[in-house]
């Protein structure tokens, strides 16, 4: 039968289900992971009116409210991370856990006695009533404590879903079932389950430390994945309460940062935090903005300087426009962003994916054939060492670690890289970066300082300077060219009152026409000059001149007369010069492409010792990238991600450059706050020291399970007359997903 298929747009408050598995949800449409249908449109809340629940290792899930996960069961956690949030599942598992520890050590001091010499307890009480104190202590430590395991993986079998729980339930209820049946009902089992002296053994305290060693296991693991989101909870930390806001009248008052509009007047005091994002208007101070570059110099702020929320003040004093309040701020936005990074799915992850769909129903097979086999050819008690070992081999392969060893790594490494202003979107933009070879990068504002500034000013014959610049300055002000502010700074400069612009047009990749004046002025490139039948060659040696030096050159035209050129000159960033050669060293290719004229770019290219395309009109630096990608590279591509959006997307990564709260952290996979190219070289090392813990966690998992079933089930006991105590078992199976978790952590402090 064809599946269905479904054309739906995603909007704001719509959310997507499976019709027959409503627990998969997502935010946009597709098909259900489970059955394969096209997940359907439903209307829900918005986002911000509730708190939505996802688990840890499958992100796909999400609900309303807390629960556990269908698929692994792993308790639901909240999808937006809250400075001061206590998580529910650690109080309740910390609870079970001492619980059990308070009623399982009489249990082990049974079974301590019946090793000591004279067997002091088994004297003072008789073999039976011992039997029922141990059931009396044994009953709540598993039914009650460990109800939790037996509820997620009653759930596993109803949703087909095999997981740990799966496991560990069967593994300790069923030596918990067979200690109280021995207890109530002795006469029902043959010689086969009994000692040389016709005792059946009980299993109570192994069914109880098992209980109690997974739930230490989930209480350290829990407490191991909220350092994971320490980094958004610092991050969350560093906006302030308050800010002093500046009333019309000039009176100030302390008020609470919710209460803050845009628009409001807002005083920052020195050492005090910035509260949300805006303008100086008024004084001057320095400002630690660490938190979303990594830079630890200070910044120097005057009037017109922009101001990140969060960030701190140093010792002068200013008074700042709000610009931006509330979930539009910077800080913000790189919580949101980060929270989402952590949920997402590397590619790597399928490959403990694919080995998690088998290893539940194989650990089970495993199990039966261990019980089999020491049932048939096992020592006295047959059955006794039978369920022993099947039940190790249940606890010992707990898949667990399995399934940390990716989630965990991907968490702590987005949020390590949120601490240096390094951006992640999403895990496969992590995993892809490592592999990247070549980097397409925008000239200005990537290589460039982004702030250009006027050079010549070269009327032709019949024209002079001032109307020159004049024209030009009028125009360019209707213009978003990043040129633009520089030619209008010149004229400001030169004290030139600029005139009015009508019939303004702007021409894609050529320049700008308009009337001024009752004369058609055109400023631009070769090619409009041609389309609007002037000629330069008076000044094209003057103008390849200029180029040679890395400046770029306009041309202009007044009512299709060749009038002039104006040159613009954007210094190389300082730090673009080493961070190039870093990354030649790393082994990666940079190729700059740029709209400017072929000798204006090889001059920029020469410098930096770079490949370049020039005259590359914004809609074509896809296709440089596509070209490069036919080649055989893998391609990230960094830009400002507004003109570049479409290379952007086509590249394997692309990086935004950001600078400050104008991040366009909506383009690509990875955001550079400060817009450094070294911010390139640091996620690439990030992306490098993360897919390798990734890698040893896998390993790890891998190996442990491989070496720990063999011996759960008994290799070693033909030779060395070894077996595995299912209650080291529970302990191994518990610590193997601590160690994974803690392996992981360690990307807190690698440096980048």
């Amino acid at each position: 039968m064809p599946m269905a298929t479904t054309t739906s747009v995603s909007a704001p408050g719509m959310t997507f289900t499976c019709p027959m598995h409503p627990e998969v949800q997502a935010e946009k449409p597709g098909s259900c992971p489970k059955c394969g249908m096209a997940l359907e449109p439903v209307e829900i809340a918005p986002a911000s009116n509730r708190t939505e629940y996802t688990c840890p290792m499958h992100p796909e899930i999400v609900r309303d409210q807390p629960g556990n996960c269908p698929i692994c069961g792993m308790a639901l956690e909240p999808r937006a991370v809250s400075a001061d949030s206590a998580n529910p599942e650690l109080v309740s598992m910390t609870r079970r856990f001492w619980v059990a520890v308070a009623l399982t050590v009489p249990l082990l001091a049974v079974m301590l006695s019946d090793v000591l010499p004279g067997h002091p307890l088994q004297h003072l009480l008789t073999g039976q009533r011992l039997a029922w104190l141990e059931f009396a202590f044994a009953t709540p430590v598993v039914l009650w404590a460990g109800w939790p395991f037996f509820e997620r993986g009653w759930a596993s079998i109803v949703h087909r879903s095999p997981n740990m729980f799966t496991l560990i339930a069967i593994g300790a209820g069923s030596a918990y079932l067979y200690s109280v049946a021995a207890v109530v009902a002795p006469g029902i089992f043959p010689q086969t389950f009994r000692d040389m002296s016709g005792n059946l053994a009980l299993y109570f305290e192994a069914a109880s430390v098992i209980t109690a060693l997974v739930l230490l296991g989930q209480v350290l693991e829990l407490k191991a994945r909220s350092q994971t989101s320490s980094a958004i909870k610092a991050l969350l930390g560093l906006a302030p309460k308050t800010a002093r806001r500046i009333s019309q009248d000039g009176k100030e008052a302390d008020v609470a940062l919710s209460e803050v509009q845009v628009g409001d007047r807002i005083r920052v005091r020195p050492g005090e935090k910035v509260p949300t994002d805006g303008s100086v208007i008024e004084g001057r101070s320095s400002v630690d903005e660490s938190m979303v570059s990594g830079e630890p110099i200070p910044v120097e702020k005057a009037a017109g300087a922009k101001v990140v929320g969060g960030t701190i003040n140093g010792t002068g004093s200013f008074v700042m426009k709000a610009e931006r309040v509330g979930a539009d701020t910077l800080l913000a936005q790189i919580v949101k962003m980060v929270s989402e990074a952590q949920r997402t799915r590397a590619p790597i992850q399928r490959l403990a994916d694919r080995v998690a769909k088998f290893f539940v129903p194989a650990v089970l097979v495993s199990s039966g054939i261990t019980f089999a086999v020491w049932a048939i050819f096992g020592p006295q008690p047959h059955y006794a060492h039978a369920l022993v070992n099947a039940v190790a081999v249940l606890i010992i392969a707990c898949p667990c670690a399995l399934g940390l060893a990716t989630p965990m790594s991907i968490m702590v490494g987005t949020g390590r890289g949120a601490g240096e202003g390094i951006l992640i979107r999403n895990a496969e933009s992590l995993e892809i970066f490592e592999k990247v070879n070549t980097l397409v990068v925008d000239k200005t504002g990537t290589l460039t300082e982004g702030r250009p500034r006027l050079t010549e000013v070269i009327p032709a014959e019949g024209f002079d300077a001032t109307y020159l610049l004049q024209s030009v300055a009028s125009l360019e002000k209707a213009s978003e060219h990043p040129l633009a502010a520089a030619i209008l700074a010149g004229a400001r400069e030169k004290k030139i009152e600029l005139v009015p612009v009508a019939d303004f047009q702007s021409i894609t990749g050529k320049g700008v026409t308009g009337t001024l004046q009752s004369k058609r002025i055109g400023v631009g490139n070769a090619a409009l000059i041609e389309e609007l039948g002037a000629s330069s060659e008076t000044l094209q040696a003057r103008a390849e001149g200029l180029r040679k030096e890395g400046q770029t050159v306009m041309f202009v035209t007044s009512d299709g007369r060749f009038a002039g050129l104006i040159a613009v000159a954007d210094p190389i960033k300082e730090s673009a010069v080493q961070a190039i050669q870093q990354l030649k060293q790393a082994g990666i290719r940079v190729v700059m492409v740029t709209g400017d004229n072929h000798t204006t770019a090889a001059a920029v290219a020469q410098k930096l010792g770079i490949d370049f395309e020039a005259d590359v009109l914004p809609e074509k630096k896809a296709d440089v990238v596509k070209k490069l990608q036919s080649q055989g590279a893998v391609v990230a591509m960094a830009g400002d991600g507004v003109n570049d959006a479409p290379a952007l997307a086509h590249a394997q990564v692309g990086i935004a450059m950001g600078t400050g709260t104008d991040v366009a952290m909506e383009t690509g996979g990875i955001t550079l706050v400060k817009g450094d190219l070294r911010g390139i070289l640091k996620a690439r090392r990030l992306s490098q020291r993360t897919m390798r813990n990734i890698r040893q966690n896998l390993f790890f998992a891998f190996f442990y399970n491989a070496l720990g079933v063999p011996l759960a089930a008994g290799v070693l006991y033909p030779v060395f007359g070894l077996l595995l105590n299912p209650m080291i078992a529970a302990a191994a199976m518990s610590f193997s997903s601590i160690s994974v978790i803690a392996n992981a952590l360690r990307l807190r402090t690698t440096k980048l």
